[in-house]
Protein backbone atom coordinates (compact mmCIF):
# COMPACT_ATOMS: atom_id res chain seq x y z
CA UNK A 1 0.00 0.00 0.00
CA UNK A 2 1.31 3.02 -1.10
CA UNK A 3 2.09 6.03 1.68
CA UNK A 4 -0.02 8.53 -0.82
CA UNK A 5 -3.04 6.06 -1.39
CA UNK A 6 -2.97 5.51 2.29
CA UNK A 7 -3.19 9.11 3.69
CA UNK A 8 -5.75 9.65 0.80
CA UNK A 9 -8.10 6.52 3.23
CA UNK A 10 -7.55 8.82 6.01
CA UNK A 11 -8.82 11.87 4.94
CA UNK A 12 -11.90 10.56 3.73
CA UNK A 13 -12.25 8.07 6.24
CA UNK A 14 -12.02 11.39 8.89
CA UNK A 15 -13.91 13.75 6.58
CA UNK A 16 -16.83 10.92 7.05
CA UNK A 17 -16.79 10.66 10.78
CA UNK A 18 -19.60 13.40 11.52
CA UNK A 19 -18.94 13.53 15.34
CA UNK A 20 -15.20 14.67 14.58
CA UNK A 21 -16.71 17.44 12.05
CA UNK A 22 -19.19 18.62 15.10
CA UNK A 23 -16.37 18.81 17.62
CA UNK A 24 -13.50 20.22 15.77
CA UNK A 25 -15.42 22.76 13.50
CA UNK A 26 -19.04 22.91 13.71
CA UNK A 27 -19.55 23.60 17.04
CA UNK A 28 -16.44 26.09 17.90
CA UNK A 29 -18.08 27.47 14.48
CA UNK A 30 -21.57 27.91 15.90
CA UNK A 31 -19.61 29.33 19.45
CA UNK A 32 -17.75 31.77 17.56
CA UNK A 33 -20.07 33.14 15.98
CA UNK A 34 -22.52 33.53 18.55
CA UNK A 35 -20.56 35.13 20.75
CA UNK A 36 -17.96 37.45 19.04
CA UNK A 37 -21.32 38.72 17.26
CA UNK A 38 -22.24 40.39 20.38
CA UNK A 39 -19.27 41.73 22.01
CA UNK A 40 -17.25 42.61 18.17
CA UNK A 41 -16.70 46.17 19.32
CA UNK A 42 -14.52 45.11 22.53
CA UNK A 43 -11.07 44.26 23.29
CA UNK A 44 -9.75 41.31 25.75
CA UNK A 45 -6.27 40.76 26.57
CA UNK A 46 -5.22 43.68 24.55
CA UNK A 47 -6.44 43.06 21.41
CA UNK A 48 -10.22 42.45 19.48
CA UNK A 49 -12.30 40.55 21.17
CA UNK A 50 -12.85 38.67 17.57
CA UNK A 51 -9.62 37.97 17.07
CA UNK A 52 -8.91 36.74 20.42
CA UNK A 53 -11.94 34.36 20.34
CA UNK A 54 -11.91 33.53 16.94
CA UNK A 55 -7.85 32.56 17.54
CA UNK A 56 -9.18 30.46 20.64
CA UNK A 57 -11.94 28.56 18.72
CA UNK A 58 -9.15 27.81 16.40
CA UNK A 59 -6.67 26.43 19.12
CA UNK A 60 -9.49 24.53 20.63
CA UNK A 61 -10.66 22.87 17.26
CA UNK A 62 -7.08 22.00 15.97
CA UNK A 63 -6.04 20.35 18.82
CA UNK A 64 -9.48 18.59 18.67
CA UNK A 65 -8.22 17.76 15.06
CA UNK A 66 -5.15 16.54 15.46
CA UNK A 67 -5.56 14.37 19.09
CA UNK A 68 -8.48 13.04 16.94
CA UNK A 69 -5.85 10.63 15.37
CA UNK A 70 -5.83 8.82 18.35
CA UNK A 71 -9.19 7.51 17.74
CA UNK A 72 -8.52 5.93 14.83
CA UNK A 73 -5.67 4.57 16.09
CA UNK A 74 -7.71 2.94 18.69
CA UNK A 75 -10.47 1.57 16.35
CA UNK A 76 -8.07 -0.32 14.24
CA UNK A 77 -5.88 -2.04 17.34
CA UNK A 78 -9.50 -2.82 18.11
CA UNK A 79 -10.03 -4.93 15.62
CA UNK A 80 -6.68 -6.01 14.95
CA UNK A 81 -6.15 -3.62 11.76
CA UNK A 82 -2.92 -2.33 12.95
CA UNK A 83 -1.40 -5.87 13.29
CA UNK A 84 -2.64 -7.16 9.87
CA UNK A 85 -0.58 -3.47 8.28
CA UNK A 86 2.40 -4.32 9.87
CA UNK A 87 2.90 -7.74 8.15
CA UNK A 88 2.40 -5.75 4.54
CA UNK A 89 5.21 -3.20 3.40
CA UNK A 90 3.41 -0.42 4.58
CA UNK A 91 6.02 1.12 6.96
CA UNK A 92 5.58 2.11 10.56
CA UNK A 93 6.44 5.52 9.97
CA UNK A 94 4.36 6.00 6.96
CA UNK A 95 1.24 4.47 9.33
CA UNK A 96 1.79 7.51 11.55
CA UNK A 97 2.91 10.09 9.50
CA UNK A 98 -0.66 9.48 7.57
CA UNK A 99 -2.13 9.95 10.80
CA UNK A 100 -0.16 13.35 11.74
CA UNK A 101 -0.89 14.40 8.55
CA UNK A 102 -4.58 13.92 8.17
CA UNK A 103 -5.06 15.39 11.37
CA UNK A 104 -3.48 18.68 10.45
CA UNK A 105 -5.02 18.81 6.98
CA UNK A 106 -8.25 18.64 9.33
CA UNK A 107 -6.65 21.40 11.58
CA UNK A 108 -5.69 23.39 9.04
CA UNK A 109 -9.36 23.34 7.87
CA UNK A 110 -10.74 24.24 10.84
CA UNK A 111 -8.23 27.41 10.94
CA UNK A 112 -9.35 28.65 7.79
CA UNK A 113 -12.97 28.22 8.34
CA UNK A 114 -12.85 29.94 11.22
CA UNK A 115 -10.57 32.79 9.66
CA UNK A 116 -13.17 33.71 7.41
CA UNK A 117 -15.88 33.49 10.32
CA UNK A 118 -13.49 35.95 12.30
CA UNK A 119 -12.96 38.20 9.03
CA UNK A 120 -17.43 38.39 8.74
CA UNK A 121 -16.92 40.02 12.11
CA UNK A 122 -13.87 42.33 11.56
CA UNK A 123 -11.21 40.44 11.86
CA UNK A 124 -8.58 42.54 9.84
CA UNK A 125 -5.13 41.49 9.63
CA UNK A 126 -2.04 42.04 6.81
CA UNK A 127 -0.38 39.21 5.01
CA UNK A 128 2.33 38.40 7.77
CA UNK A 129 -0.39 38.79 10.30
CA UNK A 130 -2.21 35.71 9.12
CA UNK A 131 0.63 33.81 8.01
CA UNK A 132 2.15 34.24 11.45
CA UNK A 133 -0.87 33.28 13.14
CA UNK A 134 -1.58 29.99 10.80
CA UNK A 135 2.36 29.06 11.40
CA UNK A 136 2.27 29.59 15.22
CA UNK A 137 -1.02 27.63 15.39
CA UNK A 138 1.02 24.54 13.66
CA UNK A 139 3.60 24.56 15.40
CA UNK A 140 1.74 24.83 18.61
CA UNK A 141 0.06 21.69 17.56
CA UNK A 142 3.07 19.53 17.60
CA UNK A 143 2.68 18.50 21.10
CA UNK A 144 -1.09 17.50 20.70
CA UNK A 145 -0.79 15.58 17.66
CA UNK A 146 2.03 13.47 18.96
CA UNK A 147 -0.34 13.47 22.22
CA UNK A 148 -2.99 11.95 20.43
CA UNK A 149 -0.93 8.59 18.48
CA UNK A 150 0.35 8.21 22.41
CA UNK A 151 -3.76 8.25 23.43
CA UNK A 152 -3.94 5.58 20.76
CA UNK A 153 -1.87 2.74 21.81
CA UNK A 154 -2.82 3.96 25.81
CA UNK A 155 -6.41 4.00 25.98
CA UNK A 156 -9.13 1.43 24.91
CA UNK A 157 -11.63 2.90 22.11
CA UNK A 158 -14.74 3.15 24.16
CA UNK A 159 -12.47 5.23 26.99
CA UNK A 160 -10.91 7.65 24.41
CA UNK A 161 -13.97 9.34 23.39
CA UNK A 162 -14.76 10.79 26.76
CA UNK A 163 -10.76 11.05 27.32
CA UNK A 164 -10.24 13.46 24.43
CA UNK A 165 -13.37 15.53 25.24
CA UNK A 166 -11.75 15.79 28.58
CA UNK A 167 -7.98 16.29 27.97
CA UNK A 168 -9.20 18.76 25.02
CA UNK A 169 -11.57 21.22 27.33
CA UNK A 170 -8.89 21.00 30.13
CA UNK A 171 -6.34 22.26 27.98
CA UNK A 172 -8.56 24.64 26.06
CA UNK A 173 -9.53 26.09 29.41
CA UNK A 174 -6.78 26.39 31.08
CA UNK A 175 -4.92 28.09 28.22
CA UNK A 176 -7.81 30.82 27.31
CA UNK A 177 -9.70 29.32 24.81
CA UNK A 178 -12.74 30.69 26.29
CA UNK A 179 -10.88 34.00 28.33
CA UNK A 180 -8.19 34.39 30.36
CA UNK A 181 -8.14 31.89 32.89
CA UNK A 182 -5.89 33.97 35.10
CA UNK A 183 -3.49 36.87 34.55
CA UNK A 184 -0.76 36.90 37.60
CA UNK A 185 0.28 34.79 40.36
CA UNK A 186 1.32 30.96 41.09
CA UNK A 187 -1.42 29.66 38.76
CA UNK A 188 -1.00 31.91 35.40
CA UNK A 189 2.93 30.84 35.63
CA UNK A 190 1.74 26.76 35.83
CA UNK A 191 -0.83 28.28 33.12
CA UNK A 192 2.42 29.71 30.94
CA UNK A 193 3.78 26.25 30.94
CA UNK A 194 0.80 24.28 28.69
CA UNK A 195 0.97 24.39 24.99
CA UNK A 196 -2.21 25.37 24.41
CA UNK A 197 -1.27 29.17 26.14
CA UNK A 198 0.88 29.87 23.24
CA UNK A 199 -1.74 28.74 20.71
CA UNK A 200 -3.87 31.02 22.15
CA UNK A 201 -1.44 33.45 21.97
CA UNK A 202 -0.38 32.99 18.00
CA UNK A 203 -3.84 35.70 17.48
CA UNK A 204 -1.85 38.32 20.11
CA UNK A 205 1.44 37.92 18.13
CA UNK A 206 -0.08 38.23 14.72
CA UNK A 207 -1.44 41.52 15.64
CA UNK A 208 -0.20 44.39 14.32
CA UNK A 209 2.26 45.59 16.59
CA UNK A 210 2.17 42.58 18.79
CA UNK A 211 5.29 40.61 19.75
CA UNK A 212 6.10 37.02 18.62
CA UNK A 213 6.43 34.01 20.82
CA UNK A 214 8.69 34.38 23.79
CA UNK A 215 11.37 32.11 23.95
CA UNK A 216 9.20 30.61 27.06
CA UNK A 217 7.00 29.65 24.47
CA UNK A 218 9.53 27.48 22.16
CA UNK A 219 10.97 25.91 25.05
CA UNK A 220 7.29 24.75 26.25
CA UNK A 221 6.08 23.60 22.92
CA UNK A 222 9.97 21.61 22.32
CA UNK A 223 9.70 20.33 26.66
CA UNK A 224 6.25 19.09 25.60
CA UNK A 225 6.71 17.54 21.99
CA UNK A 226 10.11 15.22 23.20
CA UNK A 227 8.77 14.13 26.66
CA UNK A 228 4.79 13.08 24.98
CA UNK A 229 7.16 11.36 21.77
CA UNK A 230 9.46 9.27 24.45
CA UNK A 231 6.41 8.21 25.96
CA UNK A 232 4.38 7.23 22.98
CA UNK A 233 7.04 5.42 21.74
CA UNK A 234 6.93 3.58 25.05
CA UNK A 235 3.85 2.52 24.93
CA UNK A 236 3.77 2.36 21.12
CA UNK A 237 6.38 -0.86 21.64
CA UNK A 238 4.13 -2.07 25.04
CA UNK A 239 1.18 -2.28 22.62
CA UNK A 240 3.17 -4.25 19.67
CA UNK A 241 4.70 -6.53 21.84
CA UNK A 242 1.27 -7.94 22.89
CA UNK A 243 0.70 -9.71 19.82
Amino acid sequence: MKGLTYVRYEVLRTVRNRRFLIFSLVFPLILFLSIASAHRNEELDGISFPLYYMTGMAAWGSMTAVISSGARIAQERQVGWTRQLRITPLKTSTYFTAKVLTGYLMALFSIVVLALAGTLLGVRLGAVGWLTMLGLLLVGLIPFAIMGIALGHLISVDSLGPAIGGITALFALLGGVFGPLVTSGVLFTIVKCLPSYWLVQAGKSAHEGGHIWTGQAWIVIAVWSLVLARVGVRVYRRDTAKV
